[in-house]
């Protein structure tokens, strides 16, 4: 609201806001100047509960001969409106921590889906590199999909973009093949024992390539992880070479793959599930040759038969179901990543491999030991300890 205010005896006189805490100057003011005795008010001082704005001063100091003219302090009070004030109320609390736990729970819930059905189709279809092929082919599918029907927003995307995006697409291909391959030898709960050892991979690789330098506590962190792994290794009751060496080689894949992605990636637009898609479609086009190569249509028929003779139709569903969950929790761990701060999501991440490991034992009945078991929690732990560490 604007109000205006004239100095003249009868406003002062009025008004409520006068108190003797702020002393206010007296006006030099002519002597013919009208009411000359309501002036003494001004050494008693001005207070308000809410604030005054004096919009101009240019007509405070008056000369002689203009005491015709009265002096106009335009006061108005504060716009409240104009305060912006981010306070985060209980009620949004809960609903962000809901959200959260919604992220979390998604995506371990489709990573411990997409492991078991994965298993499942190795066992009855030892060919990981179509497997491997089929499951970045739906990805790009359902993408390709919703970008045509606009349930997503299509990526601007342009050469540079996809030359950037090549070594990472590489690493990636790499990388998901080796960890394929793994589980097709071992068990799950092995192969993700192996993988937790990938902090150490990243730490290394970054100190002797990159000639990154690293806090103590990361250097340190690493010890309980590799002992971790060595000693759930020496205990595996079905320790098989080519699976350990798959899960090894996956490890420094996806480290470059985290190197070339942020040296690629800076500065483009493309983010996230976008970003993820993308990915995909460019590593299938580098792995469907080599899987030709390597096992070819004519083992995949043979294959495919005799896992049809010995599960019946339900294979084609195992299928289905572990190219889709792939792609699936993939796109929700990006997006997860944007949604929750990078401590969180490393903590989410170790958690993430408990929930499989456990749920791989118990699906498949594999038998541990107690050694074992106590090999896998120290390299768990370490795991933990570096994400701390290193943030």
């Amino acid at each position: 609201m604007i109000s205006s205010l004239s100095l003249t005896s009868s406003t002062f006189a009025s008004s409520e806001l006068l108190n003797r805490k702020s002393p206010i100057p007296r006006l030099n003011l002519p002597a013919q100047f009208p009411n000359r005795s309501a002036l003494k008010h001004l050494d008693r001082s001005l207070s308000t509960n809410k604030p005054l704005h004096i919009s101009s001063v240019d007509n405070l100091s008056l000369p002689l001969k203009s005491f015709e003219r009265s002096t106009e302090c335009r006061a108005y009070e504060a716009d409240s409106r104009r305060l912006q004030i981010n306070v985060e109320l209980p009620e949004e609390q809960a609903a962000q921590k809901l959200k959260i736990g919604l992220y979390f729970a998604t995506w371990w819930a489709l990573n411990v889906v997409f492991n078991v059905y994965n298993k499942k189709v190795l066992n009855a279809f030892p060919y990981p590199w179509l497997t491997s092929t089929l499951s970045l082919a739906a990805g790009s599918l359902m993408m390709l999909v919703s970008w045509a029907t606009r349930m997503v927003d299509a990526p601007k995307t342009d050469l540079d973009f996809w030359k950037s995006l090549l070594p990472v697409a590489v690493a990636h291909t790499i990388g998901h093949v080796a960890a394929t391959v793994s589980m097709s030898k071992v068990a799950v709960s092995f192969t993700h024992i192996i993988k937790s050892g990938e902090p150490a991979f990243s730490v290394l690789v970054s100190r002797f390539l990159l000639g990154e330098m690293f806090p103590l506590p990361v250097y340190l962190s690493l010890i309980p992880i590799i002992g971790g792994c060595a000693l759930s290794a020496l205990t595996e009751l079905n320790f098989n070479m080519t699976g350990f060496m798959g899960a090894m080689i996956s490890n420094l894949a996806f480290v470059f793959r985290n190197i070339f992605s942020k040296k690629g990636m800076k500065g483009k637009s493309v983010s996230g599930m976008n970003y993820y898609s993308c990915l995909s479609m460019q590593s299938l086009l580098i792995l469907t040759p080599f899987a030709i190569a390597v096992e070819g249509p004519k083992l995949w028929a043979e294959g495919f038969q005799q896992a049809l003779s010995q599960i019946g139709p339900n294979f084609i569903w195992w299928l289905v179901a572990q190219s889709m969950f792939y792609h699936l929790y993939n796109q929700v761990s990006y997006m997860s990543l944007y949604q929750i701060s990078p401590l969180t999501f490393s903590v989410g991440n170790t958690m993430k491999r408990i929930f499989v490991i456990v749920s791989s034992i118990i699906v498949f009945r594999t038998p541990v030991r107690p050694i074992n078991t106590i090999g896998a929690a120290i390299a768990i732990l370490g795991t933990f300890l570096y994400s701390q560490a290193k943030l």
